[in-house]
């Protein structure tokens, strides 16, 4: 059974692997297909044409493109990420503290949407078709029928310019105190937090209710369990695969929230230094930072298949 098991594991890393090499593969050509001319961007639209084509092939842009991503793969296999095109410094230095300040936002929400989505999903699972259960339900789906740029934008009209009790525009580099952070962080955090919380009790609160319609938690029930027995020792532990599942599927949806909170809050993380790179067409720098948020996805969900095959009871 153990055999079993480590196989399984193996194979989901062979297929995250795999699916990585794709995922690199699909970045690179996307990136190289963005409309508009490096050189000429770069130089402006008083640069000559012999000072286009000289600073195209310095930058060997004119080279066949599975060449150009063969060196990125090896670069990226090495630790170098390249140079950018736009500041001419080491991508590496760019991403370096924005990649911070991305984790610092993703994982204050990550510790106050957990807790809060699994409490009120496997509550309202346990008081299924009650008023709370109900509410619930209700107050989810209209906050995932509303997208992150619309719950963002009418944080800041309520908060920031009727209210006037917090900043419109995220600075880091101002927080002297816990109450600089505090003003800083709540929009981006709340904002996110309700997104990928609408999400994850959906998912837990669907798990949970599934498995207490198995056979084994109604001949519990009839056997006189509690209700919360009945949940937490009976329920819980085999809900435990499909509830990591639902943390980690919410939690990528966090990955696409980070771009659009950080654009219209102007959060200097690097999800706002990848649509600045947009703009400039620094393909190095958009192609790294799509990377990371690929890989980033790529991880959540094979961490989640792994925990999901080693909780299932059936195989231990």
């Amino acid at each position: 059974m153990r055999k079993r098991i480590a196989s399984l594991v193996l194979g989901r890393l062979v297929i995250a692997l795999i699916t990585a090499i794709i995922v690199s593969f699909v970045v690179f050509f996307a990136t190289a297909l963005l409309p508009g001319d490096t050189a000429s961007i770069l130089l402006g639209q008083a640069a000559t044409p012999e000072a286009v084509e000289g600073l195209r092939k310095a930058m060997h842009l004119d080279d066949p493109a599975i060449f150009r991503f063969l060196r990125w793969i090896l670069g990226l296999l090495q630790g170098d990420l390249g140079t950018s095109y736009a500041n001419n410094m080491p991508v590496a230095r760019l991403i370096g503290g924005r990649l911070v300040n991305t984790l610092k936002l993703a994982g204050l929400t990550a510790i106050i949407s957990v807790p809060l989505a699994l409490t009120l999903g496997i509550t309202a699972a346990m008081l299924r078709g009650t008023l709370y259960d109900r509410s619930v339900t209700i107050a989810t789906i209209g906050i995932v029928s509303v997208p992150e740029f619309m719950i963002a934008t009418l944080a800041v009209l309520l908060f920031a310019v009727y209210l006037q009790w917090l900043p419109a525009v995220s600075f880091t580099n101002e927080i002297k105190s816990l109450y600089d952070f505090a003003r800083t962080y709540t929009m981006p955090v709340v904002t996110l937090t309700v997104g990928v919380s609408a999400q994850m009790i959906r998912m837990s609160r669907a798990a949970v209710v599934e498995t207490l319609s198995t056979p084994y938690v109604e001949m519990a029930l009839l056997k006189g369990a509690s209700r919360p027995r009945l949940v937490l020792r009976h329920a819980l532990p085999n809900a435990l695969g499909p509830i990591v599942n639902a943390v980690a599927l919410s939690l990528s949806y966090l990955l696409g929230g980070v771009i659009i909170v950080e654009t219209i809050f102007n959060y200097p993380g690097i999800a706002k230094l990848m649509v600045d790179a947009v703009a400039t067409r620094d393909l190095p720098l958009i192609q790294t930072c799509t990377i990371i948020f690929c890989l980033g996805y790529l991880a959540l969900i094979t961490t989640a298949d792994i925990i999901a095959i080693l909780s299932n009871p059936r195989l231990r």
